[in-house]
This record gives structure tokens, sequence and C-alpha cells, in this order.
């Protein structure tokens, strides 16, 4: 069952959350509570949390700087953020260093619940991963098609539900899998026809696509969402991919919508 931390100052935040997951995840998932980031700290070392859920406004030790200090003990363990409009751009902070996601107020049940659903398929992945690198160092020229296909399934299938995570690359995949990054690059090309960079620039890409149809998200925004840490890296990845920047493309669809409109 999966473990989830509730933190947040405001007891009616927390009671909102509980309920929400109560009614999502019937028999997946128990929670506890911290009232701050000290308690936080405490609570997800000692109980080893899976996924927490955390306002990053909070008196004494914010959210920013306990999901630093809990990430140092438990890397594995899946921060969702919880932020206010007003301070998205703590939330873009949050992404980069190291959360998986993050929430705006006044919560959303759907929002929380595909959020925690993906930490879940994060963390499942991971362990799937994980489970194969046996099979990916007994791997040689003459393995059969079999037992590379299913290593390539799981390799595909992690980067679907973890391409928006800063720290995902070729070297963390190789490393996961205990095997030699070169090694690991020639067989993934041989696999999927394109190297691991344009794989993983094209799962970003499309979803960049889908986000920046919602007019409230600013480009750069859309950036940290999909993985990227520098807006104007990502800036100039979308051109290349798409031929028009994030701005120019956002007008295209508007356009699109006023063609579509009028016929």
């Amino acid at each position: 069952m999966t473990k989830i931390l509730i933190v947040d100052d405001e007891q009616f935040e927390r009671e909102l959350l509980e309920q929400i997951i109560a009614e999502r995840f019937a028999g997946e998932a128990q929670t506890r509570f911290a009232e701050n980031g000290r308690q936080a700290v405490e609570t997800a070392s000692l109980w080893n949390a899976d996924i927490i859920l955390m306002d990053i406004q909070m008196p004494g030790i914010d959210g920013i700087d306990a999901g630093k200090r809990i990430l140092a003990q438990q890397p594995n363990c899946k921060l969702i953020f919880i932020t206010a409009h007003s301070l998205f751009s703590y939330a873009y902070e949050a992404v980069k260093m190291g959360a998986c996601d993050y929430i705006l107020k006044p919560v959303n049940a759907d929002d929380v619940e595909r959020s925690i659903r993906r930490s879940m398929e994060q963390t499942e992945t991971t362990r799937q991963l994980e489970a194969m690198a046996p099979v990916a160092g007994d791997l040689s020229e003459s393995s059969s098609y079999d037992k590379t296909t299913l290593l390539m399934n799981n390799v595909k299938q992690y980067l679907q539900h973890n391409y928006m995570l800063y720290g995902v690359s070729l070297d963390s995949i190789s490393d996961i899998l205990n095997i030699n990054s070169s090694y690991f690059s020639v067989l993934f090309k041989k696999h999927f026809g394109v190297n691991f960079v344009d794989y993983l620039t094209e799962l970003r890409m499309n979803a960049a696509k889908d986000l920046l149809k919602d007019p409230f998200l600013a480009a750069a925004d859309v950036a940290g969402m999909v993985g990227y840490e520098s807006p104007n890296y990502f800036t100039r990845a979308f051109k290349k991919n798409t031929g028009m920047t994030p701005t120019e493309y956002r007008r295209s669809l508007s356009a699109a919508r006023k063609e579509g409109g009028q016929s």
C-alpha cells in the first residue's frame, strides 16, 4: 500500500486532501499528516513515505527547504507541491530541485488523483527497470530478440512516465540498469531507430504541444513541466522540432480555432 504524507499548516487543507485520497485511492493508499516542514522531514523519514503532498508556503521551514532535506535522505520519495497562483514561480523551482509535480490551489480532486497516479506510475516503472538490471547485464550481440525487446519495452515505459524529470538521461538509465552507457546507447538506437536524446525530446515536445493549449500557462512554465531547466533552451528545442517558437505555435492554435469556428 502506498504511503502518502500530507503536509499543510491549515487543517482544512489537510482534511480536504485526505478526503480526496480516501475517495479516489480506497484500498491503495494510507495517509499521515504533518503541520509544518520540520514535522514533514521527521515523519517522511520515520514512516518511510512514498509520496508527499506538501504546501510550499508554510511558517518556519517552508515546503521547498523541507523537500530538499527529504530528497537528500530519500531520493526515491515522490514530492508533489501545492501552491497558489501567486507562487507559481516557486512551483517551477520545486520541479527544478526534484519534485515530480505540483498542483495549484484551490486543489481539484481530478488534479490530485492524476498527480498521485503519475507518481505511483513513476515509482512502479523505476522498480520494473531496476528489476531488469540482471537481464541488461547479460545482453550480448548473440542475445535473443525477445530478451532485448523485453528490456527496451521497460525502458520505453519508464521514459513515458518519467520524461518530465530533469534527471532523466542516457547515463541515469544506464546507472539503473548497471550497464555501460555507450553500450546502452547502441542498444537503444538499434531497437528504436533513433538516438536516446531525439526519442526523449520527441516525448517532451508532444507533451509541450498539449500543455501549450492552455492559454494560462506561460512558455517558461511549460518548459519546466516537460523537463527543461532553461526556458531558452526549451524554446530552441521546440522551434527545431516544430519550426515554430512556443508563442508562434500557440498563435497557430488560436488561428486554427477561429478558422474552424467560422467554417
